[in-house]
């Protein structure tokens, strides 16, 4: 699917709700990769502070090193990920949805590496041992309802975290992150979609 279709929240990949910030760490997916699955990750720039600019500053390459101590090095790094949702719920997206975005790294799940390739990444604004905020809930609930109906392959089985992807390299969304609650409430989100239509 080439997420244009009618009466979709995506107008040629980019969700027309969202704050667009176009990254440029972001290339084609390989020719044979399927788009079925979605990657949930946790970032705050500062560690442990929320708000600011400094993730779109890190996914644009003009993060400023001296902003920060721990911002050392972070300015060589290309990174991106499809979406941010920040505390507010509020959604910025830097990747079209039918690219791929560099938010992975090494990974692999169901015996398939390179999950860049396969996935759609969605970043919130949090730490691992900060629990997530109710908006942030509700929006990434959506968000995951709308891009499992664009693409059909992504199961609620296959919406997984950094850490399931990268175990021992990572740990985000971490054990704050309330999965039943996630999964449950893309569930309702579908079926009732499913009513409606």
């Amino acid at each position: 699917m080439n997420a244009c279709s009618p009466g979709s929240p995506f107008t040629c990949g980019w969700n027309v709700a969202a704050r667009r910030v176009q990254s440029p760490n972001q290339d084609q997916r390989a020719a044979e990769a399927k788009i079925d699955m979605i990657v949930v990750h946790a970032i705050s720039l500062p560690p442990g502070e929320f708000g600011g600019d400094c993730v779109d500053a890190l996914f644009m390459n003009s993060l400023d090193p001296s902003h920060h101590p721990a911002f050392a090095g972070l300015d060589e790094l290309r990174v991106s990920a499809h979406f941010l949702i920040d505390r507010a719920g509020a959604l910025t997206q830097y990747v079209p949805v039918e690219a791929r975005a560099w938010h992975a790294g090494i990974s692999s799940f169901g015996g398939v590496t390179a999950c860049n390739h396969r996935s759609i990444g969605i970043e919130l604004e949090g730490t691992d041992d900060v629990p997530f905020t109710e908006a942030q809930y509700h929006s990434l609930e959506a968000l995951c309802a709308a891009l499992m109906l664009e693409y059909p392959d992504i199961t609620l089985a296959r919406i997984v975290g950094h850490v399931d992807i990268a175990p021992g390299r990572k740990t985000d969304p971490g054990p704050c992150f309330d999965w039943i609650r996630l999964r449950a409430g893309v569930r309702a989100r579908r079926v009732s979609a499913s009513s409606e239509g």
